[in-house]
């Protein structure tokens, strides 16, 4: 359904589909990779300065995910308030601007010393991120569509890749040069209003009509079909949200607790990941659209199994560094594959769809740090608590990629 009012400006039809490709990995480098992931390089900083310990860094992490839940809920019911009070609600581009600003101005005032607001600021910057990442990717799909360029869709989700990349970097740098946590913040909070800055002439104007109002992209499935293919996607992309973010969350403290002191190689995990999530979404933009995209997905889910075991049986520099790697290869690719195969199985309720999709992974997201939190509690070593929390990632992770086949098998196209 179109989010915008009933008399939406024009689209920027002067923005070729690569500068719109562009401008949307600028706006997903700043809202994920800085609004949400720079926590995770920055919170060995924060265990450094003593102004958190893991349990506290749990609840921080958690209450951005549910942030990014409330979002996506929020962007969810766009659909029902515009048939109600259409001149309200924003387009999408308009979501995305205005949650680029949020992002920025949140991410600095994590900076200031007062520990008590965190867990709102955290909260705060998961509802911006979730509405630029579903603002931005309704916007530019289907503005890419538009343009018949719908493969340059993996561009942009090379940006949290990216954007995980220059946070990740400057993290050694800054611990060697006696910088505190919070001026870690506040230099990420600079480099996402540039961010912004980059995206913020593209992403203007009106939505562009849905794909399968206008003719471009895949017919819908039959309806006959479709509903219980439409939940069992829904659920199966929502345990990736509890299969990575274990490993996305903690990776630089389990591979600082494996490595002797002093080592260089935590800090570099973390970037490659980054490299690994930028690498991955570039390549799905080489994949031939003809592909079942379901079967790309349980591909990717036992990818990041594999990763997450690779963690486990090699606790070394090599295995972190492997499965760093590979656990970001298919990230954003998964989330470019699954909102395909939402445009693809109900194209007239694009936003809805993608919305509700987002939230379950946010769900699985929300559940991921308290479980490695009780597990960690109950656990004789913190080692010991983390390979817990890694071997149930890795699970769900599994059958998540069986869901995937199962559908492929059942709903033959």
């Amino acid at each position: 359904m179109d989010l915008s009012p009933l008399k939406p400006p024009a689209i920027n039809a002067s923005a070729s589909a690569l500068q719109v490709a562009l401008a949307g990995m600028a706006a997903l480098a700043a809202a994920m990779g800085i609004g949400r992931f720079a926590f995770t390089p920055l919170l060995p900083m924060m265990l450094h300065d003593g102004v958190v310990d893991i349990p506290t860094g749990s609840t921080l992490a958690a209450a951005n995910y549910v942030g990014y839940l409330v979002g996506a809920l929020m962007f969810m019911a766009l659909p029902w308030v515009a048939r109600r009070a259409p001149r309200v609600v924003p387009g999408n581009a308009a979501l995305a601007r205005g949650g680029l600003v949020a992002t920025a101005v949140l991410t600095g005032l994590l900076a200031l010393p007062v520990p008590g607001a965190w867990p709102a600021l955290r909260l705060l910057a998961g509802v911006a991120s979730g509405l630029v990442f579903l603002g931005t990717a309704n916007w530019c799909m289907a503005r890419l569509a538009q343009l018949g360029k719908p493969a340059l869709g993996g561009l942009i989700f090379c940006g949290p890749g990216l954007g995980i990349v220059v946070t990740g970097l400057p993290v050694g740098a800054m611990v060697a040069a006696g910088w505190s946590a919070a001026a870690g913040w506040a230099t990420f909070a600079a480099l996402a209003a540039l961010l912004a800055a980059v995206a913020w002439p593209v992403l203007r104007g009106g939505d562009a009509p849905a794909a399968g109002a206008t003719g471009v992209g895949t017919a819908a499935v039959p309806a006959a079909r479709s509903a219980p293919e439409r939940m069992l996607l829904a659920a199966a992309y929502g345990l990736a949200g509890l299969g990575y973010i274990v490993t996305a969350t903690f990776l630089p403290v389990i591979a600082r607790a494996a490595l002797p002191p002093g080592s260089v190689w935590p800090d570099l995990f973390w970037p490659m990941f980054g490299a690994g999530v930028a690498l991955g979404a570039f390549l799905a933009t080489r994949i031939a659209p003809a592909r079942d995209r379901r079967l790309l997905l349980a591909g990717a889910y036992l990818l990041q199994a594999v990763a997450i075991g690779l963690s486990l049986a090699l606790p070394n520099r090599f295995g972190f560094a492997l499965g760093s790697l590979l656990l970001g290869l298919p990230f954003t690719a998964i989330t470019f594959f699954a909102l395909q195969e939402a445009r693809h199985q109900w194209p007239r309720a694009a936003a809805g769809f993608t919305g509700l999709l987002t939230a379950l992974y946010g769900l699985g997201q929300i559940a991921g740090p308290p479980m490695a939190a009780a597990l960690l509690a109950r656990a004789p070593s913190a080692a010991q608590g983390f390979d817990q929390a890694l071997g149930v990632a890795l699970s769900v992770l599994v059958l998540g990629s069986a869901a995937y086949a199962f559908m492929a098998w059942r709903w033959r196209r």
